[in-house]
């Protein structure tokens, strides 16, 4: 299905950026879209096809965009295994597992964690700006990332939890095991994260078309110079944060396929040369970034009580702690 939008630049729009004056036309799409719709020949400037985002728009000009909208597509439940850890009439907290994809999008019709919820509770809230495809969801995980996931199963509990969360009054902590062993016990990570203009699948440290990102973190335990169990908190909740800023300081999460965790060149300048069979080992044992949703703390949006989930180490993990602990024998127990 597709969408025309067009309009004709005014004398106060002229030399803004082709792609900055279709966002702010109000087009209705972001400024990635935009970009990707130009240079696929998806946009005309009278009458013919400018491909540059950059292109200095002039007053008169009559601009065209073709907006390809995919037909949305019902959304039919599925049984998808996930384990529950608090449940009661307003919320849940489940345990997302690893390799599970929290809500449907594009390559991922099916088999999603909001299909499995609609499945076990049938309909749920959802906020006017969202589609009902995101019903329930609060916030996500990456579909690699395993743990804790608040869910609003009314509407109150939706718009409450959806407050608490810009405010950051739902404190999360995660744990994640990184190649290495920090200069300090604690830190605070404190640089702005943005797209990466090269990969459009990644992130990355920049001051330019970025938003402000600080991640704490401590150190739980170290296993000789191999890698660090850390505990992480986050103060900002951008797209990738913790393992975009692990591989900024140097201390990419094992593991990981996006940042470093996995490159075997950069992972031996962080680990020492005689530790190379137990990289493999690890690198074995997680086919994923080590990083999982630990706990949850936050005031029950309805109901007056705090509420602390802690969601079990998944199986790699586990696996990940007994190699660790019978074949790195000088690990350090830092808390």
């Amino acid at each position: 299905m597709e969408r025309i939008f067009e309009r004709w630049v005014n004398e106060k729009s002229k030399g803004k950026r082709l792609d900055v004056y279709l966002v702010q036309s109000g087009c209705g799409l972001s400024r990635e879209k935009v970009k990707e719709a130009i240079e696929n020949g998806l946009v005309e400037v009278d009458g013919k096809k400018v491909k540059k985002p950059s292109y200095k728009v002039k007053a008169g000009e009559h601009i065209v965009i073709h907006i390809k909208e995919e037909e949305k597509k019902e959304l039919i439940p599925e049984e998808v295994p996930f384990d529950i850890l608090y449940e009661d009439d307003q919320i849940a907290v489940i345990n997302k597992p690893p390799g599970l994809v929290v809500h449907p999008a594009k390559g991922h019709h099916s088999g999603t964690l909001v299909h499995g919820l609609i499945f076990k509770y049938g309909e749920l809230p959802s906020t006017e700006e969202e589609e009902s495809i995101r019903a329930g969801i609060i916030h996500r995980l990456d579909k690699d990332t395993s743990g804790c996931m608040v869910i609003a199963k009314t509407q109150e509990a939706l718009s409450k939890l959806g407050i608490m969360m810009e405010r950051r009054e739902i404190k999360r902590e995660y744990r994640t095991i990184v190649w290495g062993i920090l200069p300090q016990e604690k830190g605070e990570i404190n640089a702005p994260i943005g797209r990466d203009p090269i990969n459009r699948l990644k992130r990355k440290v920049t001051f330019e078309n970025s938003k402000p990102a600080i991640t704490l973190y401590e150190i739980l335990e170290e296993y000789d110079k191999l890698c660090s169990l850390l505990s992480v908190k986050l103060l900002t909740g951008r797209t990738h944060q913790i393992r975009v800023h692990m591989e900024y300081i140097g201390h990419p999460v094992v593991g990981d396929p996006l940042y470093s965790g996995r490159e075997g060149r950069k992972i031996m300048q962080i680990v020492s040369p005689d530790l190379k069979d137990k990289v493999n080992e690890l690198l074995k044992i997680f086919n994923r970034q080590a990083l999982h949703a630990y706990k949850l703390e936050f005031d029950h949006p309805i109901y007056n009580k705090k509420i602390e989930i802690i969601a079990p180490y998944p199986g790699d993990f586990k696996k990940a702690f007994e190699f660790l602990k019978k074949e790195v024998k000088d690990g350090k127990r830092i808390n």
